[in-house]
């Protein structure tokens, strides 16, 4: 029945974008949309320039409001591709309106994801199915996506021939891994204090320790607050971060109190290699 109701809407859809404009109708038989700007590159990657890979969501705007128009909807439904981490409920109520269900990649598959509560809006996205979906923040998981899309790829058209564009991918993933790897390994403390807990895997994936000013997706007791701000004082920290989309007054208190420096970060940032590379080293130094 429901894959009625999207046909149904994908053909009405169909109407009005053809009503809403004149002269030829575009083709996106060459189009790959991704979720995120982070996903971006990896795609490109592996297709090089025989795809335009676009972003759902653009920059700047909130999934939370985000409303596809019809010509998008229509985009969506003839796409090539439509490559998501399968975490986001943004992701969620937007894909599964496309009628084809198949060309819906799911990038999380056969990473070990983390619990974690996310039942509030942030970076955008909102997360209540108790999942950390945060994946593409550590060169461990970008690895396993990388594959993903390689493999849907591959699936959905055998008669191409991706197999150099995904090698190249996995050789740039793997130098990132060896450089995120030596700089952990030599991180001066072996945690870091940040307002939202952004950056799990990374920190599960090369031993260190997050310590959210954030907890279970609240705001921090004032108790909990000054547990930190004691152990930081103690162990000489010198930045807590936070992410672009947060104001940096809720750090910036925090921050005087400990004696530190309050330094943003963008982990949705489209080129996800320097991001990474970036944020660890402020990590690590």
């Amino acid at each position: 029945m429901r894959k009625l109701v999207y046909l149904f809407i994908y053909i009405a859809a169909l109407v009005m974008a053809a009503g809403c404009g004149g002269g030829k109708k575009p083709s996106y038989d060459k189009t790959i949309f991704v979720s995120i700007a982070p996903i971006k590159p990896l795609v490109e990657a592996i297709v090089g320039d025989e795809f335009t890979v676009e972003v759902l969501v653009p920059a700047g705007a909130s999934p939370e409001t985000f409303e596809l128009t019809a010509k998008q909807f229509v985009a969506l439904n003839e796409s090539v591709m439509v490559c998501g981490t399968g975490l986001l409920d943004f992701e969620r109520s937007l894909l599964e309106r496309i009628y084809d269900q198949s060309k819906v990649i799911n990038l999380s598959v056969g990473i070990d994801v983390i619990a974690g509560s996310c039942s509030h809006t942030h970076h955008g996205h909102k997360c209540t199915h108790g999942i950390d979906p945060h994946i593409w923040c550590s060169p461990k998981s970008l690895s396993v996506m990388a594959k993903n899309i390689y493999n849907a790829l591959v699936a959905a058209m055998p008669e191409r021939d991706f197999q150099a564009g995904y090698t190249a991918l996995n050789e740039r993933i793997n130098r990132l891994d060896a450089d995120v790897t030596q700089l952990c390994s030599e991180a001066s403390l072996p945690y870091f204090i940040i307002y939202h807990p952004a950056l799990t895997y990374i920190a599960r994936d090369y031993n260190l320790e997050q310590v959210a000013i954030e907890a279970e997706g609240k705001e921090p007791s004032a108790k909990r607050i000054a547990q930190i701000i004691e152990r930081a004082r103690r162990d000489g920290i010198k930045r807590v971060f936070y992410q672009s989309e947060f104001p940096q007054s809720s750090v910036a208190v925090v921050a005087e109190d400990i004696g530190a420096n309050a330094v943003e970060i963008n982990p949705l940032d489209e080129n996800v290699f320097d991001s990474i590379l970036a944020m660890v080293t402020l990590i690590t130094e």
